[in-house]
């Protein structure tokens, strides 16, 4: 819902405002950088422009560019605005028009926020604006005010040099603009957990590099089309990242896993996996590696089994979901879209021993692995190809039809 003539999208951020006034400058600069990147990928004709403590899409089409925004990382709300003079005539006629175009009835607030040198404060607005809104509809209906909790509240915000009229604020998911953090390795599967975990990452400003393991006999072309179907949702957030799954050959290396280790097999699976992401870490610059894992979740998620596996890579392994619980995980991957494509069987359930442990010493996890696990895992990183990934801006896919599907609990 927008006023009549919306010319705008103003938007606001949140972690950025508590830096430094040179850092939020540079944060501010990266985030228009990742709006209009947003702009550009859905053929949205715009502009951004950063004033210090908001930034403004100048836009015909406010309600797409309001969308773009809402899913663009570093974004606490987004409001669809119409523009206009910093003057309480001008102010007072947008809100006229806004509520001849929007206000049928129920009770009404005028929610006024200034900042600039004016010679009027925010309760001028807010009274003013209030007997415009009255005065549009009077003849209509019989209004009534409510400024606790209104059916339908309009926003002013007075800044310097113009005021913005507004009718909501979509909400976006926060965070740091993506670019503003080095790159982290996400370890993928096609799993529910392991994309909503790299969207938590990109959500505090780090691009991912995805990650994902061929499995050979323990997966197959179906397995890794979802893979790569989730990390295309994903994409949608990151226009301007490169999101290409690097595709990690590991079969072979499976199944000799499997021949030679039994049920420490898939903490021995995991210490491959954090090999292999370490190689291709150094390679692409990343500085650590970022799975969807979490406390007792899985045989292999154990707090012992967790201190396990330790030790097979040198960078820090993080665990966004740690103390999710499963259905938090399942909604969230429901509002990213990416749910759908992760309610399978997967290949690393198949590998899994009929009774895998839940408490064991790294010591013991080493002993009974191959001795060159580790070196096998750097030869299939080294082997990878990239698979291109389509982010697909034509809407988010219905999660409708998924929800008596089997929840996988990989990742």
């Amino acid at each position: 819902m927008h006023p009549p003539d919306a010319d705008a999208v103003l938007v606001r951020h949140g972690d950025v405002g508590i830096k430094s006034d040179a850092v939020q400058a540079r944060m501010e600069a990266r985030l228009a950088e990742n709006l209009e990147a947003q702009l550009d990928a859905r053929d949205i004709a715009g502009s951004v422009e950063t004033e210090y403590g908001r930034l403004v899409i100048h836009t015909d089409d406010v309600a797409a560019a309001t969308d773009a925004a809402a899913e663009t990382f570093g974004v606490v709300s987004a409001s669809p605005a119409t523009v206009v003079e910093p003057s309480l005539d001008a102010i007072r006629s947008a809100l006229a028009d806004a509520a001849r175009e929007h206000y049928h009835g129920g009770t009404f607030g005028v929610d006024a926020r200034r900042a600039g040198r004016h010679d009027f404060d925010s309760r001028d607005v807010g009274r003013e604006g209030g007997q415009a809104v009255w005065e549009a509809v009077e003849d209509a209906f019989d209004p009534e005010v409510d400024l606790d909790d209104p059916d339908v509240t309009f926003s002013v915000e007075v800044r310097e040099t113009r005021a913005f009229v507004f009718l909501e604020k979509r909400a976006g998911p926060g965070g740091m603009p993506l670019g503003t953090q080095r790159p982290l390795v996400a370890l993928v599967s096609g799993g529910i957990d392991s994309p909503v975990a790299a969207w938590l990452a990109m959500k505090r400003g780090a691009p991912v590099v995805p990650v994902y393991l061929e499995l050979g006999p323990y997966g197959g072309p179906d397995h890794e089309a979802r893979a790569v179907e989730t990390v295309g949702r994903l994409a949608r957030w990151a226009p301007n990242v490169d999101l290409d799954v690097h595709r990690i050959p590991a079969g072979d290396a499976l199944e000799r896993l499997a021949d030679a280790v039994t049920n420490t097999r898939m903490l021995s699976f995991r210490r491959f996996m954090y090999r292999a992401a370490e190689r291709v870490a150094a390679d692409v610059g990343a500085v650590s590696i970022v799975t969807g894992e979490a406390i007792g979740q899985k045989s292999s998620q154990t707090t012992a089994n967790m201190a396990a596996v330790a030790g097979a890579t040198d960078l820090p392994v993080h665990r966004p979901l740690l103390a999710w619980d499963k259905q938090e995980v399942v909604a969230k991957a429901r509002d990213l879209g990416t749910y759908t494509d992760a309610t399978m069987d997967v290949g690393c359930d198949r590998l899994a021993p009929d009774q895998p442990a839940t408490a064991v010493s790294r010591e013991r996890v080493v002993a009974a692995e191959p001795d060159a696990l580790l070196e096998w895992a750097e030869d299939a990183a080294d082997a990878r190809e990239t698979v291109p990934v389509d982010p697909g801006f034509d809407g988010r896919a219905s999660e409708d039809d998924a929800d008596d599907a089997e929840v996988s609990n990989a990742r």
